[in-house]
């Protein structure tokens, strides 16, 4: 089913986290934010939304850590339900497409529900301060990748972040698979 999360909370804080990377390290939300801002992903492996603008997410990563945006991607899926999910698929997953951004497993659900994450893709773009300035759509992509030539919303808004600590007023939030809950039916 699809998920719509609210809108952008100008200045909201980022929470802290320590979560094990698929890569085996465990890494923070300071190891992870970048001098110029931070933006904190939750995606999944099976979600036909992510996979969709799965290269996209990808390209964005790579052109927002060259100007100094801290990028990390996080998946907090229930894998009983949804095993495909779990931490041996994210790292297939993460090496089968080289992610540049470490990509966190959140087994308790903790840090989605710090979050306040609501679907996958879910995208947080915050400041050199850890406030949230962006909380929109990687472009108008939806179940299917959009032309190649879209707006890319979420670059262009963590560009303005990295250049001036301020996201743009107007926002259009992201389109996906809601949060798969433990204990949901």
């Amino acid at each position: 089913m699809a998920a719509i999360p609210p809108v952008c909370d100008f200045g909201w804080k980022a929470p802290d986290f320590r979560l094990p990377a698929s890569d085996g390290r465990t890494l923070g939300l300071g190891d992870i934010a970048g001098p110029k801002g931070t933006l904190v992903m939750f995606i999944c492996n099976h979600c036909p939304y992510v996979l969709a603008v799965l290269d996209r997410i990808i390209r964005d990563a790579r052109d927002l850590q060259a100007l100094g945006v801290g990028v990390v991607a996080i998946s907090s899926n229930d894998v009983m339900a949804y095993p495909q999910d779990g931490p041996e698929r994210m790292a297939e997953l993460a090496a089968k497409h080289g992610f540049p951004f470490p990509y966190l497993y959140d087994e308790s659900q903790d840090v989605a529900r710090a979050y306040g994450a609501a679907c996958t893709p879910d995208f947080f773009g915050f400041n050199a301060q850890g406030e949230l300035q962006y909380r929109g759509r990687l472009d108008a992509s939806t179940r299917s990748a959009g032309p190649g030539n879209l707006r890319r919303d979420l670059f262009e808004a963590m560009k303005e972040v990295a250049k001036t600590g301020q996201g743009p007023r107007d926002q259009v939030p992201s389109m996906g698979c809601s949060i798969k809950w433990k204990g949901a039916a």
